[in-house]
């Protein structure tokens, strides 16, 4: 192995060797308590060090890392405190997650380190959103995120990779190449021997180092961070190694063939960069031995800090707390009572316009909405107002758009991004569940993104243009969901939504877009979240319902006075107003739950059991659920309307008021 200095000083050398040692000294103490049972799990990165240490070396402080399971090295050289990754580790109140996730399932803010959830790939579209909040912010900084050889194969790497290149963003893609994928080698993981050959098919610089040699890595992703820093663009960078260990512990290495791993060990990044500094003249034996005792003792200390802290305290009203960013959102009243006739659709419009003159830093993305305005022109002319920055078309790639949403966040920037319809949100499903949702409760990051959903059936757009599907949002603790039935709302919600620095999915239902026209006020204003009305007083029996089937109900009282039907609206899903609906269940003692969603599984399902629970000394009669059929939702007209609940209904309602 050929190590070459290129100018740097001998402490320099001296510097990086501490660096280089820390991570393994840390693993070894590791794998000791993980035989004496003292931690639970760990994933080593003995033999990779380098590629770690080199990025958190070449790195500035105020340059956001975005490191993996065996990245240890990135945490170190950034000077995290070891009693705090012991912590970590221990899952100990010092940590960096409260004891709610492990190992590196954690960022910092405090040291710019955003780390990964399990799926792996998913964390490159979070580095696109904060490498396009440095460029948007002109701050001259670079991005850094890792990705192993395995991960690649996720579309999750093709979409981060991709977007990067068509925004020209300045992100370093650094591929640790270490053959496995877990026990799968890289010839069943794809068809290519190198991943330099990746990098021309999305216009990326991409280069082929040796992972091992300390200082090839230092040098490389020095000269690539100073380019990307003058001229914003992504350059991928394969670091070829090898994982010395099991993938985590438990998995061994009977996988591997021993010459293999014979041939690595004698390319150990440590033992190779240390006989170079010994043989230099730059390190002494004594010199090495006080070193590593040093680092040993201060290791030990860590260690036994983090064992002698106490146990963490378990406070379920911090656990319920912590799912959301703290914010006190106050309904803001329009400055004048100007109002003006609009439709749905533009009452949305309007919103969007004037939360981008409140809030600067806020970013549209989404397919089309920029010169195009979107696909039913809701945001057309923004882009000549506010530029292309702030108004930006995105590739086909609903995952890397969202997870861009969360970097943008992480940046302290705010996000909407449109899903050109909501049945697309399947593409980008994972970022929601696992990235906006959990964000805050594991550790403490907001994720202050609204994904814009335009959903509901009733057009004949058939099964790919018509799902509501709130419900498979409505079981995940940490998003908030709302779904305006009227142009009044829909602008006071979504300003409320894009203030709240938490993660909304907003749900506007097409067939009201233009169809249904209202009094909206002019100025902004926003609309308390989680507060249900109640648009039709009633005493006989009370619908609770939302979106469409608001009309739905409305009509039908109107239709037939003398049932005296109560319509709550409950215009927030997550969370829904529990009170208003009791109030309303103990006035008429008889409930149906309405919604345009197929019936199994639905929010009904929920509410329709909460009443059951909370509100049994109220009722007269069982409680009754309306929705469409479960099937997909068909396109042919005569089809469509025998699958939405609506002509159903109205049986339905004179059954429960007779019982």
């Amino acid at each position: 192995m050929n190590f070459d200095p290129k100018g740097l000083s001998d402490q320099q050398l001296l510097d990086i060797y501490r660096a280089l040692i820390t991570p393994r000294l840390i693993e070894e103490k590791m794998l000791i308590l993980l035989r004496q049972n003292k931690i639970s799990k760990w994933f080593s990165g003995i033999g990779q060090e380098a590629i770690s240490v080199g990025s958190g070396l070449i790195m500035k402080p105020e340059e956001y890392i975005l490191p993996m399971h065996r990245n240890l090295g990135v945490f170190t050289s950034r000077g995290v405190p070891m009693h705090r990754l012991f912590s970590q580790f221990q899952g100990k109140e010092d940590g960096f997650t409260k004891g709610r996730d492990r190992s590196f399932h954690f960022g910092t803010q405090e040291y710019n380190i955003v780390g990964m959830i399990s799926h792996l790939g998913p964390q490159l579209a979070l580095a696109d959103g904060i490498a396009l909040a440095q460029k948007i912010k002109k701050t001259g900084n670079a991005t850094l995120v890792f990705s192993g050889d395995g991960g690649s194969s996720e579309g999750d790497f093709h979409e981060a990779l991709n977007v990067a290149a068509v925004w020209d963003l300045p992100v370093i893609f650094v591929i640790e190449n270490n053959g496995y994928g877990l026990s799968t080698p890289s010839s069943q993981q794809f068809r290519f021997d190198s991943f330099v050959k990746k990098g021309p098919a999305y216009g990326i610089e991409a280069i082929s180092i040796d992972g091992n040699n300390i200082l090839e890595v230092y040098h490389a992703l020095n000269k690539a961070v100073k380019k990307i820093r003058k001229e914003p663009a992504p350059i991928l960078i394969e670091a070829n190694t090898f994982r010395m260990r099991g993938h985590e512990e438990a998995s061994g290495t009977k996988y591997v063939p021993k010459e293999l791993m014979d041939h690595w060990a004698k390319k150990d990044p440590i033992e190779n960069y240390e006989q170079f500094l010994l043989k230099g003249g730059y390190l002494s034996e004594d010199d090495k031995n006080v070193i590593r005792g040093n680092i040993k003792a201060d290791i030990n200390e860590a260690v036994s800090s983090a064992f002698n802290a106490p146990a963490i305290t378990v406070d379920t009203s911090r656990e319920l707390h912590d799912l959301h960013a703290p914010y006190e959102l106050l309904p803001v009243a329009p400055k004048s009572t100007n109002t003006k006739e609009m439709r749905f659709i533009d009452a949305i419009s309007d919103s969007l316009r004037q939360s981008m003159q409140q809030f600067p830093d806020l970013i549209l993305m989404g397919q089309d909405i920029a010169d195009y305005g979107g696909v039913f022109k809701i945001t057309e002319g923004f882009l000549s107002e506010f530029g292309e920055d702030r108004v930006r078309n995105t590739p086909l790639c609903e995952s890397a758009i969202i997870g861009s949403g969360l970097g943008l966040s992480i940046s302290g920037m705010k996000a909407m991004v449109e899903m050109q319809f909501a049945d697309f949100v399947t593409c980008g499903f994972n970022q929601i569940i696992n990235n906006l949702a959990k964000v805050h409760y594991r550790w403490g990051q907001n994720a202050d993104v609204v994904v814009r959903m335009p959903t509901g059936a009733g057009v004949a757009a058939g099964p790919f243009h018509s799902q509501s599907n709130e419900a498979w949002f409505f079981h995940t603790p940490g998003l908030k969901i709302v779904y305006p039935s009227n142009p009044h709302d829909a602008k006071g919600l979504l300003n409320a939504a894009i203030e709240d620095p938490n993660p909304y999915l907003y749900f506007e239902h097409k067939a009201l877009y233009r169809s249904l026209a209202g009094e909206v006020p002019e100025d902004y204003y926003s609309l308390e979240i989680g507060k249900a009305k109640v648009v039709k007083e009633g005493n006989k029996v009370t619908v609770v319902t939302y979106g469409m089937g608001v009309h739905w109900a409305t009509s039908l009282a109107e239709d037939h006075p003398d049932w005296s039907i109560e319509v709550i609206d409950l215009r927030t899903l997550l969370p829904w107003d529990k009170d208003t609906v009791a109030r309303s269940v103990a006035k008429t003692n008889r409930v149906m739950v309405l919604h345009e969603d197929t019936i199994t599984g639905g929010i009904g399902a929920e509410i329709a059991a909460w009443i059951g629970e909370h509100c049994f000394k109220d009722l007269d009669a069982p409680v009754r659920r309306e929705g469409s059929l479960d099937t997909p939702v068909p396109f042919a007209s005569a089809l469509e309307q025998n699958f939405l609940p609506k002509d159903r209904f109205d049986a339905k309602i004179k059954e429960l008021i007779e019982y």
